[in-house]
């Protein structure tokens, strides 16, 4: 009995040892291309929010969140030809379901350029039209949830149903991504004044 215990447990172990070594030898294999396409991801996100830039520098250790619910991940200052033309701020933030991801531009004038949502996993028709290019706030002017934010001042309260347009049913998802933008907003200008890249 002990004896085919013991086997057993060898025999578990050989394939707990093979099954660790397989997922290791296809991480080494995938994790390169993943991280090459997360590159070429965000890199695609910065050019879609300044198409005028020419390049772009990491800053993430400079920034510091106004908001301790909401963590910045990332942040890029924006250069065209040598000059900074704006900063953007990658941050997490939580929302109806989980945590929602949106990349923030700020221009040097201290106002949102524009804002994407990079992950958010809430209701599917409610709160996930935060995302969707299709759901638009202001119909006939074809605004989008996230178009809203363009050109808007920091200094704005960015509270739902009052300076930002809700989601029809889903306040929570859109106080928490207009909490995202400001936060993040704020940590690229606070970046940009410090550094002389604000006008």
């Amino acid at each position: 009995m002990i004896r085919s215990m013991i086997r057993l447990g060898v025999i578990l172990a050989l394939f707990a040892g093979l099954a660790c070594a397989g997922l290791a030898v296809v991480y080494s294999i995938t994790g390169p291309v993943i991280a090459q396409q997360q590159q070429k991801d965000l890199e695609a996100a910065l050019k879609a929010i300044f198409p005028d830039s020419d390049g772009f520098s990491d800053i993430t250790p400079e920034l510091a969140g106004p908001d301790p619910k909401i963590t910045i991940r990332n942040g890029y200052v924006m250069k065209k030809g040598g000059s900074t033309i704006g900063a953007a701020v990658k941050a997490i933030g939580p929302s109806y379901s989980a945590g929602a991801v949106v990349l923030t531009g700020i221009g040097t004038d201290g106002k949102v350029v524009r804002a994407v949502i990079l992950e958010l996993n809430d209701t599917p028709g409610l709160g996930a039209n935060a995302a969707n290019p299709n759901y638009f706030v202001d119909k006939p002017n074809k605004i989008t949830f996230m178009g809203q934010f363009a050109g808007k001042s920091l200094g704005d309260p960015f509270t739902a149903k009052g300076d930002v347009q809700a989601i029809t049913a889903s306040t929570i998802t859109t106080q928490s991504i207009a909490a995202i933008v400001k936060a993040s907003g704020a940590a690229a200008k606070a970046y940009l004044d410090t550094t002389g890249g604000a006008k």
